[in-house]
């Protein structure tokens, strides 16, 4: 699942790794740009629509994000989906906090996997969630388990900001502290790249 096509989300060469016969899902409006890009098995959905694969209905959901893919686009609506099976996940790729996020899934989430940073020197609220706004998001979404994303991998090539030198683990553990006072109910766990979680 693609939930925009920005180069961080959509890395082709990482894509390659991919087998050719695994499908995959992105927003309306990008599908034709990766068969091109030579992808078989595309499928899009835009908010609202679905897809069935082996019991697992995958829904595509609003995002507020851009969608555009530089320099020369395509451009397809960023969104992120809800899966649902034998538990309830909220793949939410990136986002801004919006007060109608509850609307995603009535009656909660098993886990949702939040994004929690960015990878420049600032971090567009609008479009973006931090830890505060991944928080609240998780008490909206009725989160059963948060599953902090979108942190610690990226920099900008050849910044040596003082501000991007700092602990890369400083997001989701700011997760784990404010959702202790603003979602409560909602257990966070931080996982490292390569890191596996097995729901009981």
């Amino acid at each position: 699942m693609v939930s925009h096509l920005h180069l961080d989300h959509l890395d082709l060469a990482s894509l390659q790794r991919v087998p050719g016969a695994v499908p995959v899902v992105v927003p309306r409006g990008g599908g034709s740009w990766l068969r091109r890009a030579g992808r078989e098995q595309v499928l899009e959905l835009a908010p609202g629509e679905a897809a069935s694969f082996g019991g697992v209905v995958v829904r595509a959901v609003p995002a507020r994000h851009g969608g555009f893919r530089p320099p020369r686009g395509p451009r397809a609506d960023a969104v992120g989906y809800v899966l649902e099976g034998s538990r309830r996940i909220y793949f939410a790729g990136d986002t801004g906090y919006f007060d109608t996020m509850h609307q995603l899934a009535p009656g909660g989430l098993d886990v949702a996997l939040l994004p929690v940073a960015g990878w420049g020197l600032t971090l567009p609220l609008a479009t973006h969630l931090d830890p505060l706004g991944a928080a609240h998001a998780a008490r909206l979404l009725e989160a059963r388990l948060a599953i902090p994303i979108h942190w610690g991998t990226y920099r900008p090539a050849g910044l040596h900001h003082p501000a991007l030198r700092g602990d890369r683990h400083r997001p989701p553990r700011e997760l784990q502290r404010l959702a202790a006072i603003h979602a409560p109910a909602s257990r966070v766990q931080p996982l490292d790249i390569g890191e596996r979680l097995e729901l009981p």
